[in-house]
């Protein structure tokens, strides 16, 4: 135990040597470990925050049994021709009534209208805002912030209020400050008033940007109702399952559910789509795995262009050091310590650069989540991986110039 310790710190005292005596020719050649761990560490960093806050924003759209009831389907696997997804007709709040009343398997159930308009205070005029139409059951399922005044309330459905909510990015831009917009009468589309009482806390830059919070009203569907007609509406129903009932069931009784209520014969086709929040997910793990792989070719290739650089300082070391390689075999070292004592030389040399691709991820990291809308974090397992790949790489580079060393014969080597 004692004698592999020592061999280990003559190893690390070694690397150290080589690197202090000829910095510049070993940095250039640790220059293709340092650029393939800094690819390796970076990719996978960068891919695994970008999915962790997508992930994060749809986990913000609902449950994973969320499903959007809509005539789109917003991922077409099956080339569905858009022409057919235009003739199918719009989601009614009717229907959203019946689905709570037929699906014993929901917990919620929200009637949904988006359209896009103007709103008005004074002199000031915001244009091509979007407007939100919403029943209920709807602040139940999405997480609602409100940071002043207060969101809509069960009375203010019932009785269709001209009560709005806006995005705190609205309010600042109308207001200046955004708890002065609460209590303000604002002139909504087609001239229609309505009464700002909450102002929602405000949300910043997102992958997964549905709602857009900051930039939106919220208003009762009843209200919205009198400002737009059918053919200008863009209704959905978002649903959400029940946590002890699959998504498999679930969709299957909603899709029962739909084809009745829609009296579609058994012969015609689905004129409506069931988007579930669990298959976005899915997808978007699909797409960064698949980025991940680029990712990994990239960095491999400038590894083994490190590795070569690595097998070249291990040869020059080999080639100086003969005469010692010489001495320790005729008083008695064996192969396989001269052989252990070069690989981990050149295992601690792929550390060297390993290390400094690292410390340049993470200073990049914490510059990149100043910038960015995300954090960007190094996650301890890539670290980890990360270090494996140095010395499995530094082996590598040292199988052929250690076994060389080992064979040498000691009179000749002592000689010179």
């Amino acid at each position: 135990m004692f004698r592999l310790l020592d061999i280990i710190g003559t190893s690390f005292g070694m690397a150290l040597q080589e690197f202090r005596s000829n910095k510049l020719r070993t940095f250039l050649s640790l220059l293709g470990v340092t650029f393939g761990i800094f690819c390796i560490i970076s990719v996978l960093s960068m891919i695994s925050s970008m999915e962790a806050a997508i992930q994060n924003d749809l986990k913000s759209l609902g449950s994973n049994n969320a499903i959007f009831i809509d005539k789109w389907e917003y991922r077409n696997d099956n080339n569905y021709p858009w022409w057919r997804f235009i003739k199918r007709p719009v989601p009614k709040y009717e229907e959203m009534k019946m689905l709570k009343q037929n699906v014993s398997l929901l917990s919620t159930a929200t009637y949904i209208t988006n359209t896009n308009a103007n709103m008005e205070y004074g002199e000031d005029i915001l244009t091509n805002l979007n407007y939100w139409g919403i029943t209920e059951d709807f602040s139940k399922s999405q997480p609602i912030n409100v940071e002043f005044g207060r969101f809509l309330q069960q009375a203010d459905f019932d009785h269709g209020n001209n009560f709005i909510v806006i995005g705190n990015v609205l309010a600042e831009k109308l207001f200046a400050k955004p708890e002065r917009a609460v209590g303000k009468i604002v002139s909504l589309k087609n001239g229609t008033r309505a009464l700002i009482i909450g102002v929602l806390k405000k949300q910043g830059q997102s992958f997964v940007q549905i709602w857009n919070f900051d930039n939106s009203i919220f208003m009762p569907y009843s209200f919205l109702k009198q400002m737009i007609t059918y053919q200008n509406a863009n209704g959905m129903i978002f649903v959400d399952g029940r946590v002890d009932v699959s998504l498999d069931e679930l969709k299957g009784e909603l899709t029962g559910a739909m084809r009745s209520i829609r009296k579609l014969r058994p012969t015609q086709d689905d004129d409506y789509a069931l988007n579930d929040v669990q298959s976005f997910s899915k997808q978007v793990h699909q797409i960064f795995s698949s980025v991940t792989v680029g990712g990994w070719v990239i960095s491999i290739l400038s590894l083994v262009v490190g590795m070569f650089g690595v097998a070249n300082i291990m040869f020059v070391t080999v080639r100086e050091r003969t005469s010692q390689i010489g001495l320790k075999k005729a008083i008695g070292a064996k192969r396989g310590t001269i052989i252990l004592e070069f690989l981990l030389e050149s295992a601690f040399l792929c550390l060297i650069g390993g290390l400094i691709g690292l410390v340049a991820v993470l200073i990049l990291a914490q510059i990149f989540s100043a910038l960015l809308s995300f954090k960007v974090f190094v996650a301890g397992g890539t670290i980890a991986m990360a270090i494996g790949i140095c010395i499995f790489v530094g082996i590598a580079a040292g199988i052929i110039p250690a076994v060389i060393a080992s064979r040498l014969d000691p009179v000749v080597a002592i000689r010179g």
